[in-house]
């Protein structure tokens, strides 16, 4: 995986028969940091695009069906969402969309990597708009001590942006790692972590989140389904999960009259991503 010499950057998943090839223009920036390889190239149709350890994070031109969908869905089921906190989401797209919400009153997001931010605040500007909030707080350390250390009931919402379930990101999907958020969370408190692809990793990655959450205490979980050109497959999901509820209604005339632009949430796209298909309906249909 990686740059070629034919201009185009390729990552290849050989398992799933499946790759997705950007053609760049240069490489404008690569460090090895104590966790991962940072890239970020300038493609010809994309805008920049992040690379972490070979795959493909983002790019400028869509990156924004990904932090909405992530964000926006969970915050409008919450009933009153104020205090938030993100695990990963180090290129800061995910507190910018958070931040539109003015009913929320303290985010922190803690990824384990400084270098990440430090190169989105370089060369995806745009993504971190809200860093100076000062509602805001970035801190740098590992995500699942942090959770660990905080006080039970404290926190509203909980956004599990990660990468994939490889290197300092597998901890995030496990049983533990959610009866520590369960705990953090208070009685009508919600937790949302990204879930892959269901068209690759139904019956794998997918499945195995959501008996995660779960067996972690969780007594209501649903799964949320959107497009993002970028990953593998073009089709992405998030998975939330809360302790009691109902998780597929949500506050439709506040998402309706926000007072923030969106480029792809709406009511409308809120209520499309809970459709399921048939093919996952023996999975995803129970709550």
């Amino acid at each position: 995986m990686g740059q070629g010499e034919d201009g185009w950057f390729t990552e290849r998943d050989d398992d799933e028969g499946i790759g997705l090839t950007l053609r760049v223009r240069r490489k404008l920036h690569e460090e090895q940091t104590p966790y991962q390889r940072i890239e970020v190239y300038e493609t010809t149709s994309w805008g920049r695009l992040l690379v972490l350890d070979g795959y493909v994070m983002l790019t400028s031109r869509d990156n924004f069906t990904y932090h909405e969908m992530m964000a926006h869905p969970v915050l409008f089921t919450h009933p009153h969402p104020r205090r938030v906190v993100i695990i990963g989401g180090g290129d800061c797209g995910m507190l910018r969309e958070v931040m539109k919400h003015p009913g929320v009153e303290e985010c922190v997001q803690v990824d384990i990597d400084e270098g990440v931010t430090r190169a989105a605040e370089r060369w995806f500007p745009e993504l971190c708009s809200a860093n100076d909030d000062p509602r805001a707080h970035l801190l740098f350390e590992d995500g699942i001590e942090y959770v660990r250390r905080l006080e039970p009931g404290s926190v509203d919402v909980m956004i599990v942006d990660s990468t994939d379930p490889v290197g300092p990101a597998v901890g995030l999907f496990g049983k533990d790692f959610m009866a520590s958020v369960h705990r953090a969370l208070a009685g009508d408190g919600l937790m949302v972590q990204q879930s892959e692809s269901p068209i690759l990793h139904l019956d794998s990655l997918l499945r195995d989140v959501r008996t995660a959450m779960r067996d972690g205490g969780f007594a209501r979980v649903v799964t949320l389904q959107f497009p993002v050109v970028g990953y593998p497959s073009g089709w992405w999901s998030a998975t939330m999960a809360g302790k009691g509820g109902d998780l597929t209604r949500f506050r439709e005339s506040d998402a309706g009259a926000r007072a923030f632009t969106t480029r792809y949430y709406n009511c409308a796209t809120h209520r499309a991503a809970l459709a399921v298909p048939e093919f996952c309906r023996e999975l995803l249909t129970d709550q």
